[in-house]
């Protein structure tokens, strides 16, 4: 037997649950199949979670420090935003663990910031303001059960998988046709594909929910195809694209 002291085995047992704190640390059976996937799903959720907090911050850096949103898609940022709020709300009612989900928390406010900026920068200051207090509200109707039913959240939860796809879309038709990733954080495209593919993990151990299982499964191809692109044109600039076609 393994005895920790309760400040250590207490928040392991708050995360892990008492079976498996007892299975994995007290008695040290760490090859115990269930409780060892459980542990390396909350790991990885954990982990997920915590680079949720900062996948877009240099992403973020790149826009404000060079004041510009060149080759960023604005649609790409506003679906995906959406997508985020509603798998947030759907995540809390389904009453899913929070490090199934938490990184779409931070992740959609990096992204709401993200899309106002955008907006700014082209010049539509009062476009921004609009969206900004649309985008609060919206988040506010999803997360009120008496604005939004749970059969009704469920719908939308299905429709963020082709909502998902096609946020990713417009960017990956952006880069294709200007050659360019522009001011896209190399980070946070590979941090995304690293991060849905834990995702697919931490689904299927912990959440039995095959349309939130589908969801990730689907962001993986794209976030594939923007990591894809974003080796291929790693130098690229619209300028050097244009002399390599001569």
């Amino acid at each position: 037997m393994v005895y920790l002291p309760s400040f250590l085995r207490d928040p392991i047992a708050l995360i892990l649950g008492e079976k498996c704190t007892e299975t994995l640390i007290d008695r040290f059976d760490i090859l115990e199949p269930t409780c060892l996937r459980f542990a390396i799903s909350k790991a990885l959720g954990i982990a997920i979670v915590a680079g949720g907090c900062i996948v877009k911050l240099p992403q973020i850096y790149k826009i404000i420090s060079s004041k510009s949103a060149r080759g960023l898609s604005l649609a790409s940022f506003l679906l995906e935003t959406m997508a985020n709020f509603v798998n947030i709300a759907y995540s809390i009612r389904q009453n899913f663990p929070f490090t199934t989900f938490g990184e779409s928390v931070f992740i959609g406010i990096q992204n709401y910031f993200i899309a106002i900026t955008i907006m700014i920068l082209n010049g539509q200051e009062l476009l921004g303001m609009v969206a900004a207090g649309m985008l609060v509200v919206v988040a506010y109707l999803l997360n009120d059960s008496s604005w939004t039913s749970g059969n009704f959240l469920a719908t939308l939860q299905a429709l963020t998988i082709p909502l998902l796809i096609s946020s990713r879309i417009p960017q990956i038709l952006k880069i294709h046709k200007e050659k360019t990733t522009g001011q896209l954080s190399s980070f946070s495209v590979f941090n995304y594909f690293l991060g849905t593919l834990a995702r697919i993990y931490t689904t299927f151990v912990e959440v039995d929910n095959n349309l939130v299982l589908v969801g990730y499964l689907l962001s993986l191809v794209t976030n594939g195809i923007l990591a894809t692109q974003m080796i291929y044109y790693w130098n690229s600039s619209p300028k050097s694209s244009k002399l390599k076609k001569h």
